[in-house]
Parts: C-alpha cells; structure tokens; sequence
C-alpha cells in the first residue's frame, strides 16, 4: 500500500485517525493530486516529474498500490476526515483554492514556502470560501520562531495569522523543537505539530514536553499510545 493512496487513507480511518497529512502536486493535465515527490522515482523508478504524468497514466500506476486520489476526490470520500494539506509546488498553489473552499473547516494548508501557503489561502478566499482555512506557517516562520524563542524575544510578527508550527524534533544536529519554542508558540496560541515520529516511546515523551500533535507514518501505532 503505497502513502497518500485511498487504501492507505481508509486504513488510517479505519484505525480511527481523525486528522490525515499528505501532500499536492499538479499533472500535466492541472489536476491537484495526493502525491509527495516531485518525480516517480523513488516509488516506481520512472524519474519523470509528476508534472508531467497525464492524470490517468498516474491512476493507473497506482491502480494495485491502493488508488490514486485527486484533493476533490479524498475530501469527498472521507467527509468527516481532517486533512493537513502541504502545497508542494507553485503550481497547486492557485487550483486549489476551488477545491478547498466547499471545505475549510477541516482542512490546514501548509507550504514549507511562506509566500506559497500565502498563494493557496489567498486563492480560497478568491474561490468563494467563507473563512480562511488554518493553516501552518513555512520555514520563514518557523526560523523566526525558533530564534526569537531563543532570544525571549516574541515571535508575535512571525506567528501572524498562523495557526500552528510543524516542525521536525532536530535538523541535523540542531535541535529544533525547544521548550522555549513551545512556550512561545502556545503564547501566541499557535499549536506545535512535530513530524515525523513513528516511534512509541519518543511520542510519550513528546506528549508529555507538550506538543499538540504528532504526525507519523503509523496511525494506529500513534492512536494505540496516544490517543491523538
């Protein structure tokens, strides 16, 4: 069962996830798919960009590994499923505005580019939404909060209209993920997501340092420790 496919989804419901991160990309034929990479490489060793794939070509590579979805498909087959939504290219950006608007209660966007999470939210809004979608702030925002947070400094400017931070527990070397970071962002009521952690022990030890949320590749392993 390949990630970001709708087998992969209904098993994550199944196991009584209420919230699903995946990720965007464009086909050649402008639709908004669930599709991390930008090329098929890693999953099919075929090295063209998913820009370049026509839509049923792509249905049909993962017609055996649990199905293709487009973002209008999974928002309409799992209706009571919240999804966390990372805007992976520019050019999802604008369509999917449309696709969100009908939905915006349950949907964040995110963009590890500011100004392109920018573009999407400012695309519902021009599509008819009635209020913004939430939405995580990009690595710009993240950057500002880690190092104000540092200083004691408040990240107010960066944290505006932002309604979480997800984030990795270290980069590197370098950790990330901070009391003092938490501290700030809950001051401003920003929520910390920290990804990718598919490990038991790490997410209790998570839970109980304060994040609000975990992102990993195991739902029911997360669900059966935590409970999120």
């Amino acid at each position: 069962m390949w990630e970001n496919s709708a087998g992969a989804f209904a098993q994550a419901v199944t196991a009584g996830a209420s919230y699903i991160e995946t990720d965007c990309q464009v086909t050649a034929d402008g639709d908004v798919v669930l599709f991390h990479d930008d090329t098929l490489q890693r999953l099919t060793g075929d090295d063209r960009a998913v820009s370049t794939v026509r839509t049923a070509e792509l249905r049909d590579v993962f017609a055996e590994h649990g199905g293709l979805l487009t973002v209008d498909e999974a928002l309409d087959a799992f209706p009571e499923t919240r999804f966390n939504i990372d805007v992976k290219t520019d050019a999802a950006a604008g369509p999917i505005g449309a696709l969100i608007a009908p939905h915006t209660r349950r949907v964040l966007i995110t963009s590890f580019s500011d100004s392109r999470r920018r573009r999407a939210l400012e695309s519902t809004r021009q599509a008819g939404a009635m209020e913004r979608p939430a939405t995580s702030g990009g690595r710009a925002s993240i950057v500002a909060l880690r190092a104000l947070s540092a200083l004691r400094v408040s990240p107010g400017a960066a944290l505006r209209e932002v309604d979480a931070v997800q984030i990795p527990i270290a980069q590197g070397s370098f950790r990330v993920l901070t009391p003092a970071l938490l501290r700030a962002a809950h001051r401003h009521g920003v929520e910390v997501h920290v990804w990718t952690v598919n490990d038991p022990a790490q997410m209790r030890e998570l839970v109980d340092l304060g994040v609000d949320g975990i992102i990993s590749d195991h739902a029911d392993i997360a669900l059966r420790t935590i409970g999120f």
